[in-house]
């Protein structure tokens, strides 16, 4: 099991979505009383945001890397 911290991740994910998009506001975790965990991540210009849902703050940011490589993937397929 890996050691990351919340900030780390939040880096790494920054960093993913820079290197794709190029462009991209923040990427950040919040708790929501209704949804639990939410991570997401903002966007400049067209591509408005994405957000993941998690009983924890690693789990939401787990998901919103995991949502974010798929869409890599699926570009770099095409």
């Amino acid at each position: 099991m890996s050691d990351k911290t919340t900030s780390e991740r939040i880096i790494e994910i920054f960093k993913m979505c820079k290197n794709h998009f190029g462009s991209i506001r923040s990427v950040e975790v919040k708790y929501h009383n209704k949804k639990g965990w939410l991570a997401k991540a903002r966007f400049d210009g067209d591509f408005k945001n994405l957000t993941a849902e998690g009983e924890s703050d690693i789990e939401a940011l787990k998901k919103l890397k995991k949502r974010v490589s798929k869409i890599i993937q699926r570009y770099n397929e095409v």
